[in-house]
């Protein structure tokens, strides 16, 4: 089913819709939160993240790169400078400019964002430093953290309950926060107030992806090895234990596998191995480890999905779901959702793991900030829509009321009868066009390249008598559809009249009916009474019949 498309103004200044195809948008239909968008917003959203204890937050960039944010802003997490709910989106204007990268959020909720240059802001839920600015004030709008970082760019963060991590793109990891259980890796259990770089066994490490569960903390390595560190009382490390970690640490028993990415449930923990093996561990009390039971486990246990290569796993901090996307397309969950137990990896009808969160987990956030990136792939449809009037490209040039349109003869013949017949021993570089003015001429050719049209009720009606002497049945459609959603009374004269001279039968009936059901206002126009003797004589006998002079 074809997505709704905006609406844009005629002339008449009634709104008119005029494609059969859809639009390219970021589909976040499917979390509640975004009910309270209007499709015109929806569709303008590139980027967003879903947060909160209850889904109920959301912060989302748009095509022209402007930063919104909506929800019940708890603890100011909504950056705007206060504490007040809102239901409508509201400007982030104190990052106006800066593109974001990757963000992530925690519990209370704190949000660490790093925009495309590296820079790290952070904001929200501050009572256990996870802000890394020093203090323990709730953040009530972004505040650029970089002691430590000042020369580093941050190319990845991830977000634990109350502390937070971050990736440079040397390969160093810093850490701040909350670390009751050695979730900073700083050795101790003290609060870290600012950036402070893991070192320990990563001293000389370089780390290529990191995560957070609620209280603990796990990065990838180069060389595909796991490091570990903070709460384990689940067995969510991997060691082997269930004793916490202040300093990084090793996972012995993925010795020999080469690990590519690391994701965190709230106390359970998933990786992707370079062969698309996805290994599991630590707590099971919802079947989010896929293993067919809901015991624990403290080591590394394989996860049986399917043949195929898994090239994706999903999990996050605030829920105990587990997600996998295979090289096929297949989309499998395994864990809590809606309040079931799914002990063991489901095929699911989803195109991607972000779905899995929106519809299935407890709250409905999103694991990841998803993105649409400008793809540098085009469809054949968007190529050709690119080229059309581009003058590097064109072999054929229109001129038109003084005004050149460029085209291509190849295409112009595969989409036209009239262009097959017209152009077949055609030699000119330049074709000069008089019967019809250049906005209809336009649109016609621009038709040809995209299959839509944007054009007032009035000039729909100059491209009708075009389609209608090309035979172009299904343009002749559009320009239908176009005239019937522009009608008013000061046009509906004008464009009865077009009706009829075109044999637009069904159009006519609309513009007859439209006309009889505003008799009063359409009588007193200025189309009225320049009408064509002929026509008007119809018009009164059809409008009598009808009904249209009774008392």
């Amino acid at each position: 089913m074809e997505e709704e498309l905006p609406l844009f103004y005629g002339e008449s200044g009634k709104p008119v819709q005029a494609t059969l195809s859809s639009l390219k948008m970021l589909d976040v239909g499917k979390w509640p939160i975004f009910s309270l968008c209007s499709e015109e917003e929806l569709q303008l959203i590139r980027q967003a993240c879903v947060f909160g204890s209850a889904g109920n937050e959301v912060l989302y960039t748009t095509v022209n790169d402007e930063i919104f944010v909506l929800g019940t802003n708890c603890c100011g997490c909504l950056g705007l400078g206060d504490i007040q709910s809102t239901i409508e989106p509201r400007r982030l204007d104190s990052l106006s400019g800066k593109k974001i990268a990757c963000l992530s959020y925690g519990s209370g909720p704190h949000v660490v964002l790093a925009t495309t240059e590296g820079e790290v802001f952070t904001w929200g839920h501050n009572a256990y430093s996870q802000l890394g600015n020093g203090t323990t004030n709730h953040g009530l709008v972004p505040c650029h953290i970089s002691t430590n970082l000042s020369n580093k760019q941050v190319i990845e963060v991830a977000c634990g309950s109350y502390h937070s991590l971050v990736l440079t793109s040397d390969g160093e990891v810093f850490a701040w926060g909350y670390n009751n259980s050695g979730q900073v890796g700083s050795g101790s259990t003290a609060n870290q107030p600012i950036p402070r770089r893991v070192t320990g066994c990563l001293q000389s490490k370089a780390v290529v992806n990191i995560a957070c569960g609620q209280m603990c903390s796990m990065v990838v390595v180069d060389t595909g090895e796991v490091y570990v560190w903070g709460y384990n009382g689940n067995g969510q490390l991997g060691l082997g234990s269930s004793g916490n970690q202040p300093t990084p640490c090793r996972i012995a028993a993925l010795q020999g596998i080469r690990v590519q990415r690391v994701a965190c449930g709230y106390a359970h923990t998933l990786v992707l191995t370079d062969e698309g093996q996805v290994y599991a561990w630590g707590a099971n009390s919802f079947g989010q480890l896929g293993t067919g039971n809901k015991s624990n486990q403290s080591y590394p246990t394989p996860v049986v999905v399917e043949k195929d290569r898994i090239i994706e796993i999903a999990a996050c901090h605030s829920a105990h779901t587990s997600a996998a996307k295979t090289q096929g397309g297949h989309v499998y969950m395994w864990g809590q959702c809606r309040g079931q137990s799914v002990v063991l990896p489901h095929l699911t009808h989803f195109s991607c793991t972000d779905d899995v969160f929106a519809c299935f987990a407890t709250p409905p956030v999103m694991w990841r900030l998803l993105s649409v990136e400008p793809d540098d792939h085009l469809t054949v449809a968007e190529s050709l829509k690119r080229e059309f009037d581009n003058p590097d490209t064109a072999d054929l040039t229109f001129l038109v009321d003084g005004k050149y349109i460029y085209a291509h003869k190849v295409l112009l013949k595969i989409r036209c009868e009239h262009f097959r017949s017209s152009l077949e021993d055609n030699e000119d570089d330049i074709v000069e066009m008089s019967e019809f003015s250049y906005p209809v001429y336009r649109a016609f050719l621009e038709y040809l390249y995209t299959d839509s049209i944007s054009l007032s009720p009035e000039e729909a009606v100059g491209l009708l008598d075009l389609a209608t002497f090309y035979r172009e049945n299904r343009l002749k459609k559009l320009c239908q559809q176009t005239i019937k959603q522009g009608i008013c009374e000061e046009n509906a004269i004008a464009l009865l009249s077009a009706a009829v001279k075109y044999d637009a039968q069904d159009l006519e009936e609309f513009c007859f009916r439209f006309c009889i059901n505003h008799l009063t206002v359409v009588t007193q126009t200025s189309g009225f009474a320049e009408m064509d003797h002929d026509l008007l004589k119809n018009f009164i006998s059809k409008a009598s019949r009808a009904g249209a002079f009774k008392n």
